[in-house]
């Protein structure tokens, strides 16, 4: 088995109801999102999940000079930002497709597939 990152994509800017545009449609999406955790943790599949901060929240280290450079914000600039991520076991990258499709159907975004390790 091998670990997918599945990589939640939103907006780079969240209003009063998080990413979505009433707290009802925030509410469903948790719910949904919660049920499909619950799902993998029954298959099995299941190695980790949250979600992060805005963008803006983040702060960006290049030590790749003689002295670290830090600085405040994102890395690259962006409409949509890695707002969540799972990290899930699958036996190969299609499975691993199937259950990005099911979590994306769950948090209503698009999701990102990337092996891990080497």
């Amino acid at each position: 088995m091998t670990h997918y990152a599945l990589m939640v994509w939103g907006p780079s800017e969240y209003g009063e109801h998080g990413s979505y545009d009433t707290a009802e449609e925030m509410a469903a999406q948790f719910e949904a999102t919660g049920a499909f955790n619950d799902e993998l943790r029954s298959e099995g599949s299941f190695v980790y999940a949250n979600g992060l901060a805005e963008a803006s929240a983040a702060t960006v280290v290049d030590a790749r000079g003689e002295t670290p450079i830090v600085t405040d914000g994102p890395y690259l600039e962006s409409k949509e930002y890695i707002a969540g991520f799972w990290i899930v076991e699958a036996a190969d990258i299609d499975a691993a497709l199937a259950l990005a499709a099911r979590g994306s159907r769950a948090c209503r975004r698009r999701i990102e597939v990337r092996p891990m390790g080497g």
